[in-house]
């Protein structure tokens, strides 16, 4: 019998939260390096895994699909990172433990209650981590397995496919990211999360930076070559569906402005449906997309105009030396570090109901007013990367278990679901062709190809070229030192190509670090192709090249049974 009293369902809202970190380990500690995995486990990735046992509890979940990167899969089961993790919460303890001292001598009760707050954070973070045996990973797994939240892959490495030399090299970074989630989950993934959201059709493509001899040439849609690995669907920013202008997250993390007119839009198709990416020549591959919903995303990512600027959210920028924890709120936009005000925990979460009721009104707005273009149910997709929540916006991770909440009420006429699980009840709305695109500022190619990083492009185009030769040679194959040989030639390709360097080199975010990593893994990979000469030529690889090989496998111990074939043609 049915429940006349059931509000009638107006549509579905998928959030998707994309983790992701360049490899680190062994490269650097502080201020760039390590202690970035660090912070992120401790104010994401555990506070996500608390969020998500939280609402199991009350039989709720957030039905988020959740991109953990091949690399920060690597790096989460890595040794180093599973003995320094702990060190460096005791250390947050400690540091905590001696404001509290300081403050308490200085008559300063309130910072000896935020003091004893971030103790008891980070006591909780170790209790948790200890728990868990160490591994993250398994803990994400328990919800994968529940159903609460669908884990989907990325690039092995996130390079960003629009650029990449090859469709060689977008088949590596694509298939190493399924065996690697095959390895760690035990099935293959439904989704992927391509690197910045960085799409490019099937046609004729021209090398951007000049190449010696380079000529135009055939390339695939990135549809498929993640077709040809089963993968089911990826997910597009705003502008590729709609003809008009829309601030893209990176506009938004940079401080853009953003009116309300600008939030209105007319699409072409509905932001609110699944489509199939068209693939030129009658080919079709049959591979969902869902697109990026602007105004929600103005909500969250904009410290600006968004939830993150809120006063009574914890300042991100400031915080108390040497121990770096934080002790001051937001307070204002435009105010002086100098001039915040202190921070009061229990005021900022309230605040994070506020917002979360705000957010779920605004999704069962859109949806009712504009999700009736097309057929089906409506789906509204909200991407994010998921260190804004915690990390960058500290309560972060209490609004989206609140968001959980709102859209979990018996009234609520939107409900929250995963790509799959919506692909499942309810097929693509047809086909659509996209343009090439990304996330990123201007919604082009730029924040990866500029004047400050073309030099980049010009030594990974042939690194390409290199080991594309020495794979399909073939002479590697069945002789173990030259497989041992070219599977980390492999690897420090795969690390040069991350789209990280490029990103932080134009946004000045780590620009030295970016550029001394990128000059490493290119230094690297020059040092095993001249060990690779030396065995074509002689059939055996020297000693003393062997001890540069060990220490390269050492620095750069990821993807251990990475296959060389994944970079032969199909």
């Amino acid at each position: 019998m049915s429940n006349s009293s059931a509000p009638t369902q107006t549509g579905y809202v998928t959030i998707t939260l994309h983790a992701h970190l360049p490899y680190v380990i062994n490269h650097g500690t502080w201020p760039h390096g390590l202690e970035w995995l660090h912070e992120a486990a401790a104010e994401t990735y555990l506070p996500l895994l608390k969020a998500f046992a939280e609402l199991e509890q009350q039989n709720l979940a957030l039905k988020a699909n959740l991109n953990l990167s091949p690399i920060l899969l690597e790096q989460l089961a890595h040794p180093v990172f599973l003995r320094e993790f702990p060190a460096y919460l005791l250390r947050k303890i400690e540091a905590a433990k001696k404001d509290a001292l300081e403050f308490n001598s200085a008559g300063d009760e309130h910072a000896v209650e935020v003091a004893g707050f971030w103790k008891q954070f980070y006591e909780q973070a170790l209790g948790q981590f200890e728990n868990l045996g160490g591994s993250l990973i398994r803990g994400f797994q328990h919800f994968y397995d529940a159903g609460a939240i669908e884990i989907i892959t990325c690039g092995a490495t996130h390079g960003y496919f629009p650029l990449l030399g090859s469709d060689a090299s977008i088949r590596a970074q694509v298939k190493l990211g399924v065996e690697t989630h095959r390895r760690f989950f035990g099935r293959k993934p439904r989704g992927i999360w391509l690197p910045e959201c960085g799409y490019r059709p099937a046609g004729n493509l021209q090398f951007p930076v000049p190449v010696n001899g380079s000529q135009p040439f055939l390339r695939a849609g990135v549809e498929q070559i993640l077709a040809e690995n089963e993968i089911e669907y990826f997910f597009v920013d705003t502008h590729l569906v709609d003809t008009a202008t829309h601030v893209t997250p990176y506009d938004l993390r940079a401080g853009k402005h953003i009116s309300s007119e600008e939030w209105t839009h007319k699409p072409v198709k509905s932001f609110y449906r699944a489509y199939y990416a068209d693939t030129p020549g009658g080919q079709q591959a049959r591979v969902a997309f869902f697109t990026r919903d602007p105004r929600t995303g103005v909500q969250v990512w904009s410290g600006e105009d968004g939830y993150p600027g809120d006063p009574n959210y914890l300042e991100f920028h400031k915080k108390r030396w040497p121990g770096g924890n934080r002790y001051w709120r937001i307070t204002g936009p435009k105010v002086d570090l100098g001039d915040k005000l202190p921070y009061y925990p229990e005021l900022a979460r309230a605040r994070t109901l506020e917002h979360a009721a705000h957010f779920a009104s605004i999704t069962a707005e859109a949806l009712a007013t504009q999700g009736g273009n097309g057929p089906g149910i409506p789906i509204l997709t909200a991407p994010f990367d998921a260190e804004l929540f915690g990390h960058w916006w500290f309560e972060g991770v209490e609004w989206l278990k609140n968001v959980a909440v709102e859209f979990n009420r018996p009234e609520s006429k939107v409900r929250l679901v995963t790509c799959g699980e919506y692909l499942d009840a309810h097929p693509p709305a047809g086909h659509l062709a996209l343009p090439e695109g990304s996330w990123g500022a201007n919604s082009d190619n730029s924040v990866w190809l500029n004047k400050d990083t073309s030099w980049t492009w010009k030594d990974i185009y042939p690194a390409e070229a290199a080991v594309l030769k020495i794979v399909n040679g073939g002479l590697w194959r069945g002789k173990s030192e030259a497989t041992r040989l070219v599977q980390q030639i492999c690897r420090e390709l795969l690390l040069l190509e991350s789209s990280d360097w490029q990103f932080l080199i134009t946004t000045q975010a780590a620009r030295d670090y970016a550029e001394k990593r990128f000059h490493t893994h290119h230094a690297q990979l020059n040092t095993l192709l001249e060990t690779w000469r030396c065995f074509e030529s002689t059939g055996r690889v020297p000693p003393e090249k062997m001890l540069d090989l060990e220490n390269i496998e050492q620095r750069d111990s990821v993807f251990l049974n990475i296959d060389p074939r994944d970079w032969a043609p199909r």
